[in-house]
């Protein structure tokens, strides 16, 4: 058996997800089209993120709340190995997460399918992200200002409460 560090476990894991996460969209979009995979992905992201949300909040025991979910989420953007920097922007707890460096659109670009990035993350982000405002608590929302995949130089998150 070959003696793996903790670092190359790790990134033996999060290449396998992200290899696979492309993987699957291929073949079926292979079998039934960019649309179908699309409609499908979607679907996944809405059950997803409430999983990594539930974990981190576990290991974390943070519970829920916009702080909570401020914790979480800078969290798992770290881990996925995003380029971000988060900031708080009201005295509710309100943060904006500016990313200036994506994983997901690197990886597009990568596997020659940036002029589909804008479309896929569009969606995707706007679902994945809603679905992590809702697991920390039914008043916090979210905004996707700006998008790398849409020509910004940057993503701009903006998690607050109503």
């Amino acid at each position: 058996m070959i003696q793996l560090t903790s670092e190359q476990i790790a990134e033996y894991f999060h290449r396998s997800y992200t290899k696979v996460d492309g993987l699957w969209f291929m073949k079926i979009e292979e079998k039934y089209g960019f649309d179908v995979a699309l409609d499908i992905d979607n679907e996944v992201w809405k059950v997803f993120p409430k999983i990594q949300a539930r974990l981190l909040k576990s290991l974390g025991k943070t519970g829920d709340g916009i702080d909570a979910l401020f914790e979480c989420l800078t969290t798992r953007l770290t881990l996925e190995g995003f380029e971000f920097k988060a900031e708080k922007t009201g005295n509710r707890g309100d943060f904006k997460i500016i990313i200036n460096g994506c994983p997901w659109h690197n990886l597009m670009i990568k596997s020659g399918r940036e002029r589909l990035s804008g479309r896929v993350s569009t969606l995707i982000c706007n679902t994945e992200n809603s679905v992590w405002a809702s697991e920390f608590g039914e008043n916090i929302k979210f905004e996707l200002k700006d998008q790398i995949c849409q020509g910004s130089q940057s993503c701009i998150l903006h998690f607050y409460s109503t």
